[in-house]
């Protein structure tokens, strides 16, 4: 390190609370809040992502001979796949049906998450390179220590992703729909730099959920109430209910969420004569709105794609943010303005026989997803004449 500290010692923690919250977040930074402090804690001390609910913290922490944080990475052992987002459910079959035991595994990530970020948090003015291998090393050590099948990093950096790639980890691609913003004064100047016909049916769209009646409001810091998360938290249930069976993430967890970090959210709110019907959850980093959960009780036609897509456009321009990132899947995101993005994750496997099978599927899918996303270019609702 150019202070001339050496680090000395590698932890396991079972807990994000082990460490200080302004020693952790010097390493994760301030472009995505998700890898922040306050929201790991939050889903910790909410019991959202704990052993008892198959995530049980393993965060990996590097500390200095002063015992300063220098590096760490968010890393939990699972017993299960779910909430992850890149689905690995035929890997675990296949080698489960083949005599051998896939979980518990591993999982560098941010817990519920699909959102692009740095899994190697690195303090800066450090030596971030030989950091970086540090964490990496150990985190293949862990792997061996715990005998576990394998270790995923997921939704990490291009930049991560070709460094583990490098010393061995099977690479994988995926796709999500961002919305970059091109110096757009306002929503018109947006759809401007559209085709006639799909700008057409954006104004249709949003016209129609405007005019239902419905008051949509964009909430944040103080203007968040417990009655608003009650009320979103119920929306989140029954989306949940009705998508999925189950729900991640629980009342305290929204409640810690709007205590610790209020300020970064912003919460888009449908009201019906002042009563909330329908909400959409953002946060907010140094360039970007990561769009996360929504919900909405009965039916309002085009009112998911004021609330989750346009209002998040609306914001972006306002508040000069570079991107929309508003989640996983959904192509009808494309006619929409979002475009196709690749995602990465990386992932090591201990057994030869599932690592051979495994990275023979990953070759074929990387080609797969690539071509896709070239494909997906020409769906864009841009005019062609630039």
């Amino acid at each position: 390190m150019p202070d001339g500290r050496e680090a000395i010692a590698i932890r396991i923690l079972q807990s994000i609370g082990e460490v200080e919250p302004e020693q952790w977040d010097a390493c994760a930074g301030e472009d995505c809040p998700f890898l922040s402090h306050a929201f790991l804690s939050a889903l910790e001390e909410s019991g959202s992502a704990t052993r008892e609910t198959g995530w049980l913290p393993q965060h990996l922490a590097l500390f200095d001979e002063a015992g300063e944080l220098a590096a760490a990475a968010p890393l939990y052992l699972k017993g299960h796949s779910y909430g992850e987002y890149v689905f690995d459910w035929s890997w675990a079959h296949a080698y489960e049906q083949a005599g051998g035991q896939y979980y518990p595994k591993l999982q560098c990530c941010v817990p519920f998450t699909p959102v692009t970020g740095p899994r190697l948090l690195l303090r800066p003015g450090a030596d971030r390179a030989a950091l970086a291998d540090a964490l990496i090393g150990g985190m293949a050590e862990l792997t061996r220590q715990h005998e576990v099948s394998s270790l995923h990093v997921t939704f990490g950096t291009e930049e991560e992703w070709q460094r583990f790639g490098e010393v061995g980890f099977l690479q994988r691609v995926g796709v999500q729909y961002h919305w970059q913003n091109r110096g757009y004064e306002d929503f018109d100047g947006f759809l401007g730099a559209l085709a006639s016909r799909k700008r057409k049916q954006i104004r249709k769209e949003r016209s129609k959920a405007q005019d239902s009646g419905l008051t949509i409001r964009q909430l944040s810091g103080d203007d968040i109430k417990p009655h608003h998360w009650d009320a979103f938290h119920r929306f989140y249930i029954s989306t949940s209910d009705r998508k999925w069976g189950s729900a991640y993430l629980n009342r305290e967890f929204f409640a810690r969420l709007g205590e610790t970090m209020a300020d970064a959210v912003v919460l888009v709110m449908a009201e019906d004569e002042g009563r909330p019907v329908a909400g959409a959850l953002n946060l907010r980093g140094r360039d970007a709105l990561y769009g996360r959960n929504w919900g909405c009780l009965g039916r309002v036609r085009f009112l998911h794609f004021e609330l989750c897509y346009y209002q998040a456009i609306d914001y972006a321009i306002a508040n000069g943010l570079a991107r929309v990132e508003a989640g996983a899947q959904g192509e009808h995101k494309i006619q929409r303005g979002y475009q196709a993005t690749p995602t990465y994750s990386a992932h090591l496997i201990r057994d030869p026989g599932l690592r051979r099978a495994v990275e023979r599927f990953l070759d074929e899918e990387r080609n797969a997803v690539r071509q896709e996303i070239a494909f997906l270019e020409d769906f864009e609702p841009f005019r062609k004449d630039g």
